[in-house]
């Protein structure tokens, strides 16, 4: 189960949380936005992140994983 808590805390990552989160030195977050929840029950949002000459996006897919009581982070 999830708690009220960790659906607030999920529902709220901010970009320096999310980068933090997914731990791969190829994406510094500048911006995010929580979409929603997948099928699958991953917290989905729509991040940003400087290139050259601009900005580019992806998704992040967080999931709690409640046997070690983190958050796991995927760039999809």
């Amino acid at each position: 189960m999830i708690t009220a808590e960790q659906l607030t805390t999920l529902t709220t990552f901010t970009a320096a949380a999310l980068t933090k989160a997914l731990d791969n030195e190829d994406y510094q977050f500048t911006g995010t936005k929580f979409l929603g929840l997948t099928n699958g029950g991953e917290f989905c949002y729509k991040c940003t992140y400087p290139v050259k000459g601009g900005t580019d996006s992806t998704k992040v897919f967080l999931k709690f994983d409640p046997t070690v009581g983190r958050v796991i982070a995927t760039v999809g």
